[in-house]
């Protein structure tokens, strides 16, 4: 059974009932899912998950510094990352406050790792965005990326 991490840093509450949202969309599939805050997660334990999706409120356009300083921790278990999947999500507080930028620099690291990022050619391309509290569109869309995000992971993975 594919293993599944979600994790995430908020500190509105926006972020992380988003994570619960693709929490529900991962469990749809059998996954066996995980669901932390990003203080509760070592960058060592990230070797035990099939599937990592995190999830960030956008400061200045980039993630939070929790979520960077998993990922900058993560540096020391370089290489062996591959292959796992990834995914991404972010909520801010307006349209332009930079949702897009700070999924994709989620996302960069985990490329950097070697590990699979699949989008989607529907809603949210890289990843689904909040403005504020999360609405249906973006619980839908939440949704969407645990369930997509852990149906790779068991084909990949069992």
């Amino acid at each position: 059974m594919a293993k599944v991490l979600i994790t995430y840093y908020s500190q509105s509450g926006n972020t992380k009932a988003m994570a619960k949202e693709v929490e529900e969309g991962a469990k749809l599939t059998g996954a066996q899912v995980t669901t932390k805050p990003v203080g509760q997660v070592s960058a060592k334990e990230l070797l035990d998950y099939d599937a990592i999706i995190i999830g960030s409120p956008t400061y200045y356009g980039l993630p939070a510094a929790q979520i960077k300083k998993l990922i900058d921790e993560s540096v020391e278990f370089h290489g062996q990352l591959t292959g796992k999947v990834g995914g991404a999500f972010s909520s801010a507080a307006n349209i332009g406050g930079g949702n897009e930028t700070t999924i994709l620099a989620i996302l960069q690291a985990m490329l950097i790792h070697g590990m699979v990022v699949q989008g989607t050619a529907a809603g949210d391309h890289y990843g689904p965005v909040s403005i504020e509290a999360p609405d249906n569109r973006v619980k839908m869309q939440s949704q969407a990326l645990g369930k997509r995000v852990a149906e790779l992971a068991i084909k990949l993975f069992g």
